[in-house]
């Protein structure tokens, strides 16, 4: 089984590219985050022509998450549920062949002395609790999404020069851990724990191109997936060429 993760920034305006992905990636489940469309805008019918059914949670112009799988989506949550006041669509979980799925997108965090970083912060301590309510990690579990933050140095093309910026302050990784903490698997750093690989360049300064990235898309798994874990990789290739997503898609592979 192959599950995928991809902030694609404009599910409109990246829809080639993520249909020509599907196509060739065949994923059985993708998590996608940052659609900045409403469920009513989502292209449902070439998404379904494509062989995929899809669960939306949107939002318009800004964030909004999705899971997309061959096999459909049951028991669809949308939100915290928290009884939080927050309109931002910022998660979505289904069940999909007996897994139980969750497509993340965190809130950015803008600048450290900003309310934004502080609901950031707020954010991770209620999905934590989502986790807690809703969940146990003997669970079949897997959370893909853009965390917007890079865990360890290594996921960072220069921590030196990140060190104290939003993506890569003690706060955020701290909140990232407390998170995994639930009992949650990097699924990448398992299998390739001294490997650097990015999922995140800035469109400015030739980012790209000179791989000055961040590894904040990750794939998490519960317990009982980790002895399944066959291969984890962030597909380069899908951030080439003309109008890209920021982001590439990131991921894994789970023996049957």
């Amino acid at each position: 089984m192959k599950i995928a993760t991809w902030n694609v920034n404009s599910v409109r305006a990246r829809q080639e590219r993520l249909l020509e992905w599907l196509k060739s990636a065949q994923p059985d489940i993708l998590c996608l985050q940052e659609l900045k469309c409403t469920e009513d805008d989502f292209p449902m019918e070439a998404v379904r022509d494509a062989g995929y059914h899809a669960a939306v949670h949107g939002q318009k112009t800004y964030n909004g998450v999705a899971i997309l799988a061959k096999e459909e989506p049951r028991d669809v949550v949308k939100g915290l549920s928290d009884g939080v006041d927050d309109t931002h669509a910022r998660l979505i979980a289904a069940t999909v062949a007996g897994i139980r799925v969750v497509s993340a997108y965190a809130p950015n965090g803008q600048t450290v002395d900003s309310p934004q970083y502080e609901y950031k912060l707020e954010w991770y301590g209620r999905l934590r609790r989502y986790l807690d309510t809703r969940h146990k990690p003997d669970e079949a579990l897997v959370l893909g999404g853009d965390w917007n933050v890079a865990p360890e140095d290594i996921d960072t093309y220069d921590p030196k020069l990140w060190e104290g910026q939003t993506l890569f302050t003690l706060k955020e990784r701290d909140a990232l851990q407390r998170l995994r903490a639930f009992g949650l698997t990097d699924a990448y750093r398992k299998l390739y724990p001294d490997t650097q690989r990015f999922s995140w360049w800035d469109y400015r300064m030739l980012g790209f191109p000179k791989n000055l990235g961040l590894r904040i898309d990750h794939l998490y798994v519960s317990a009982p997936l980790v002895p399944r874990l066959t291969g984890s990789d962030t597909d380069r290739e899908a951030r080439k060429g003309k109008q890209p997503s920021d982001h590439a898609p990131v991921w894994l592979e789970l023996r049957d």
